[in-house]
């Protein structure tokens, strides 16, 4: 079957809208049951189109674990198909930091996990899927389990799920497989990158995946999403280009900088051998034509 891509911003705001999808996925990944999710009512996602970079959106999900126990969390989704350097994900961090919003009733500010989908790769790391996940140690460097979690532990540290879709490489051997892929970009159509080529029988008797497979296709008989997605395209073809022409100017700096610091280095050869011939700075100057300063300044490199 034929579905929309969900690596393009709109298709994915378009399937994460819907509750049941957001839970279903949120749930893999967390491999927590979330048992409710609500997106949050400032949604930071990309709004300047002048830059095709990270896009965000924020769920608060109440998940119960093995035990039964249920606790409710702050989820940050961030989604980008471009290399992004850090201090952009970071800067959306500390806007969650300092969101009062984000204070739980015993005054503490709620726990969070931060989901990274990356249309890239992070280093040499082979791991599709990465969980970040803090501990605490002792000055011996043991694990401390006694007393936490703590509330005010988890208030000032947060985990991470890095997810790298260039990795999803159709292997489908437990529930998260499943579920992402529906990113896996090997099955993108030969002609069409807004859209995926996915055989619905990888899912037998699977209520959720076909109800993500529903969504998706509803967003590729959407008419809005096509459009969107055409400007996503331009908008990147833009950020390329962009990108082209800074690597080429950062190129032809280097070359330039290399350039002036031979002709540096020549100049100063220049100066000392002149200086060793008994020429004094000023005649030096003068037969240069430079300044007397970068004379003095040249002759110590």
């Amino acid at each position: 079957m034929t579905v929309a891509n969900p690596i393009y911003d709109i298709v994915f705001k378009y399937l994460m809208e819907d509750t049941r999808v957001a839970r279903i996925i949120l749930s893999a990944l967390l491999k927590k049951d979330v048992i409710d999710i609500k997106l949050r009512p400032h949604e930071y996602s990309n709004t300047e189109r002048d830059s095709l970079s990270v896009f965000r959106i924020d769920f608060a999900a109440t998940i119960r674990d093995e035990d039964g126990h249920e606790s409710l969390i702050l989820i940050e989704v961030q989604k980008t198909w471009l290399e992004t350097e850090t201090l952009r994900f970071r800067q959306y961090l500390g806007v969650q930091y300092s969101n009062k919003g984000n204070i739980n009733d015993q005054g503490y500010a709620m726990p969070m996990v931060s989901v990274y989908l990356l249309g890239h790769r992070v280093g040499d790391i082979e791991e599709p899927v990465l969980y970040v996940n803090h501990q605490s140690y002792n000055y011996d460097g043991q694990v401390v389990t006694e007393g936490l979690p703590d509330p005010f532990i988890d208030s000032l540290n947060h985990d991470s799920i890095i997810v790298q879709i260039p990795l999803l490489r159709g292997q489908l051997n437990n529930r998260l497989d499943k579920v992402l892929s529906i990113f896996d970009q090997s099955n993108r159509a030969a002609d069409d990158a807004h859209t995926l080529i996915i055989d619905e029988k990888a899912y037998p008797d699977d209520d959720d995946m076909s109800h993500i497979l529903r969504r998706l296709t509803m967003a590729a008989a959407d008419s809005k999403v096509r459009r969107e997605m055409n400007i996503e395209d331009e908008i990147l073809s833009l950020v390329e280009k962009r990108e082209s022409e800074l690597m080429k100017t950062r190129h032809e700096l280097e070359v330039t900088v290399t350039q002036l610091n031979d002709t540096t280095a020549q100049l100063s050869a220049t100066i000392r051998m002149l200086l060793d011939l008994g020429k004094s700075p000023e005649e030096i100057a003068t037969y240069l034509g430079m300044d007397l300063t970068d004379v003095h300044r040249l002759s110590s490199k």
